[in-house]
């Protein structure tokens, strides 16, 4: 019985008829190990799977194998398998190695580029470091339920079926779709039905798809200032005109948007990005009148607001829709954790099978074994309890930093009430500018982010946001008097080193 091949086919060039076969094979492994496509401490095929790969026999592989031994660049004994050398003989490891590389990489395309190419920006994600105060739009990980999950994640995969396994319909998994509607029409005052929701890759995703199928190259698009730069980014690489508009206490200044060109708003209603300002009730009708106006649309990215700490609930924008004119997004990354990757987008009836066809044809639908496990958590309560959990959790939190910035930060920056979710703002005083408050607090050993990050022209705000969810009271506390530090040091015109 043949022996099967137990590693991944190795791809050689071509042999030259009149060349023998073992220099042929000893040559393109040597430089294969050269150019570094086989590298250091990479395991070879067996000599009997590479010669039934390759047509050759054992003999002439076992005599290539000793030879590259005896030359420094392959290791190993008999039933240990063989492998690439740690450490290749020197004299090759300078000038043919390099001389060897350089066709590759000094070759260049002139690529013809789209438009879109052209004008797409990258944006930054998250970065896989330790949170400290006061780092912003991140939830506590280090408290999420790993356990549970693991557990849910185990028994929906036990009991996996094969259709699972083929996939799902573009809009999402049916009976997540089900259960994110019971979710949102009870706890968010959407009004949708399971056939309304789509289940996406995030906030962003969702963002993307809707400026996709609703804009053309010069449509206009209204949104905050402050805003949210992922959704600036996505509006623009697609050659939208974006319109940013200033707020007030009440939100968005809808009052001043034209009235002309514009074929979308985007707005963040529950609770603004960056400023956390909640949008009044009658802002809202003011820009839903504004909609019917002017026969544009709304996305409303419902941005973190399921963590509310002090004021009624605020219905969803789209609850308050009768025409059919808001699309409603949100994400399970600050609720749950960022690397799900999972989120929704509520669509008008009208506008399902058009979604449906570009999800086809694009990302064809979410990891569906993913969706399942998150149907599993929200059904069977985990979801809830988790959010009344870490609603309590990050009350203290809020308090905390808003008592320590009544000690330490009153005259230096003026950090607003919160009223919900995972982060806040600050105005700062006597002059001091956000990037400088930037570079002084890490001096002291805490993040902030200015809020002229977030700005697109127009006068700039300075100012800052505050994360308080990722990191306990402790850290809130040590952070609030380090920052206060930090902004007094500017404030001074000073920059001596921070007293650990």
């Amino acid at each position: 019985m043949a022996k099967s091949i137990a590693t991944f086919e190795l791809v050689l060039p071509p042999r030259e008829p009149k060349t023998q076969a073992f220099r042929w094979l000893h040559a393109a492994l040597r430089d294969a190990i050269i150019d570094g496509r086989l590298r250091p401490g990479a395991r070879l095929p067996a000599t009997r799977d590479l010669a039934v790969q390759h047509g050759l026999s054992r003999g002439t592989v076992v005599y290539a194998f000793d030879q590259l031994k005896a030359e420094g660049y392959l290791v190993g004994t008999v039933g240990s398998g063989t492998y690439v050398s740690k450490v290749l003989p020197e004299q090759l490891l300078q000038a043919p190695a390099a001389a060897a590389r350089t066709p590759a990489t000094a070759a260049k395309q002139f690529w013809r580029l789209s438009q879109y190419a052209g004008r797409v920006e990258p944006f930054s994600s998250l970065e896989p470091r330790a949170s400290r105060a006061f780092r912003p739009n991140l939830p506590a990980l280090d408290l999420f339920p790993t356990t549970l999950w693991a557990q849910v994640a185990a028994r929906r995969l036990r009991h996996v079926t094969t259709f699972q396994l083929l996939g799902c319909d573009p809009l999402g998994y049916p009976p997540l779709r089900q259960a994110v509607a019971a979710y949102l029409s009870s706890s968010r005052g959407v009004n949708c039905v399971p056939e309304q929701v789509v289940i996406v890759s995030g906030a962003q995703e969702a963002i993307d798809l809707t400026a996709r199928i609703l804009l053309d190259p010069g449509d206009g698009v209204v949104m905050e200032n402050p805003g949210y730069p992922g959704a600036r980014n996505s509006f623009s690489a697609l050659g939208a005109k974006v319109m940013s508009l200033g707020l007030d206490e009440e939100g968005l200044r809808i009052q001043s948007a034209p009235r002309l060109g514009v074929r979308l708003a985007y707005v963040t209603p529950g609770h603004q990005f960056p400023l956390g300002v909640t949008m009044s009730l009658p802002r809202r009708l003011q820009l839903l009148e504004w909609a019917r106006e002017t026969g544009a649309s709304i996305l409303e990215d419902d941005y973190d607001s399921e963590y509310r700490y002090s004021g009624r609930p605020v219905p969803a924008l789209q609850g308050l829709d009768r025409r059919g004119a808001v699309l409603f997004t949100g994400s399970f990354s600050k609720v749950l954790f960022p690397s799900l990757r999972l989120g929704y987008l509520v669509l008008p009836e009208d506008l399902i099978d058009r979604f449906s066809a570009v999800l086809s044809v694009t990302s064809r639908h979410a990891p569906l074994l993913d969706q399942a496990i998150l149907c599993d958590f929200l059904t069977e309560g985990h979801f809830g309890r988790h959010l009344r959990r870490m609603r309590a959790i990050y009350a203290g939190r809020v308090g905390a930093l808003l008592e320590g910035a009544r000690r330490h930060l009153t005259g230096l920056l003026d950090v607003s009430e919160v009223e919900a979710g995972l982060q806040t703002a600050g105005r700062l005083r006597h002059g001091v500018t956000g990037e400088a408050a930037r570079t002084a607090g890490l001096r002291h050993g805490v993040e902030v982010i200015p809020l002229s990050d977030y700005q697109a022209g127009g006068d700039v705000e300075e100012g800052l946001q505050l994360g308080f969810a990722a990191v306990d009271e402790r850290e809130i506390r040590r952070g609030v008097v380090q920052l206060a530090k930090a902004l007094e040091e500017v404030r001074r015109g000073g920059s001596a080193s921070p007293h650990r």
